[in-house]
């Protein structure tokens, strides 16, 4: 059994990735009804928190049905990280997050995300400011370094368990490659080898198919694996993993029937989630990944992303779904 703290996460949990203005609590739903064992939201902006912007703060939304489920933090100020950690825990997350790996831009270079890992003794101590402000399990999500030069990740899992974080997950990737090139999962290997290590260690990077998955976690003993960017559109690559891992089969890929009401169970919790106006603009962005490789699909989305109401949009889907029905994806 894995667990982080006191949670729970079964004997090989699959977690779903925090991904900015992918992983907010629709999303999320979905997963969670397609078998993700542990979530987390998009990363905060401990800046943003601190000064009680609006969508910092509504990143702090969770419900009951996804639990468990973290709040992961982002930021560059060790004091200003202890206040936010102090705030995200206000709202009972199971745990807080500190995102120690986003490699993009405009967050790296304020010296937040993987530019920590220029810097590992502040990465300590911020680490460290987290975990005094909050009575909750404190993770980190991390990659394998800076760069080539710097694949520091098992000094990293070391100093950061020691002043008590309770898991860790490493994306197989440094820095400076940042989403290019094949995830390199032996030194993650490495770290869970370590005697000195007894936190749960969670690979990330390139695991997109039930098969892979099974790979990887025999090759590389990791405690569970985190998944990103190949849920987009796929929520239910969660079931299907866990299906192939306990059978040795694949599950059928899902009807169109089944993609459809996918979809929809997404746009309703997004409705649920921010109205019935902002609620059905933010799903606009998910319909080209529901229906990826759909012929002839142009005409459709193009109604789909000018439709205003739920109801315009479930009488387009009900479309798909019978125009679609002899297809299986």
């Amino acid at each position: 059994m894995v667990k982080i703290g006191n949670i729970a996460l079964g004997d090989f949990p699959l977690l779903l990735a925090p991904m900015e203005d992918v992983s907010d609590p629709p999303f999320r739903a979905v997963c969670k009804e397609n078998g993700a064992d542990l979530m987390y939201t998009e990363f905060v902006s401990s800046e943003g928190l601190i000064r009680d912007a609006a969508k910092s703060v509504q990143k702090l939304d969770i419900f009951e049905y996804e639990r468990p489920v973290g709040i992961q933090l982002f930021g560059s100020d060790i004091e200003t990280m202890g206040s936010c950690a102090e705030i995200a825990s206000r709202v009972n997350p199971d745990l807080i997050d500190i995102n120690y790996g986003c490699p993009v831009k405009n967050v790296a270079c304020r010296g937040a995300g993987a530019a920590l890992l220029q810097d590992i003794p502040k990465m300590v101590k911020m680490t460290e400011a987290v975990i005094k402000s909050t009575h909750l399990p404190v993770t980190v999500k991390t990659r394998l370094g800076w760069d080539e030069n710097t694949r520091n990740v098992e000094d990293v899992a070391e100093r950061l368990q020691d002043i008590g974080i309770k898991a860790l997950s490493i994306h197989g990737r440094t820095r400076v490659q940042m989403y290019k090139g094949s995830a390199d999962w032996s030194l993650i290997a490495r770290i869970k080898e370590n005697p000195r290590i007894t936190i749960p260690i969670f690979g990330n990077g390139d695991v997109d198919t039930p098969e892979k998955a099974l790979e990887y976690k025999n090759r590389y003993g990791v405690d569970g694996i985190m998944i990103g960017r190949a849920t987009i559109g796929n929520p239910w690559i969660f079931n299907e993993i866990k299906h192939y891992m306990k059978t040795g089969e694949k599950l059928a890929p899902p009807t169109m029937e089944q993609r459809v009401d996918v979809c929809r169970r997404h746009l309703e919790f997004s409705i649920r989630w921010k109205g019935p106006v902002a609620g059905v603009f933010e799903m606009r962005r998910h319909y080209t990944n529901y229906f990826k490789g759909l012929e002839h699909f142009k005409p459709y989305r193009m109604r789909l992303v000018e439709a205003m109401t739920f109801d315009e949009l479930n009488s387009i889907l009900q479309e798909v779904s019978n125009d679609y029905s002899e297809m299986v994806c």
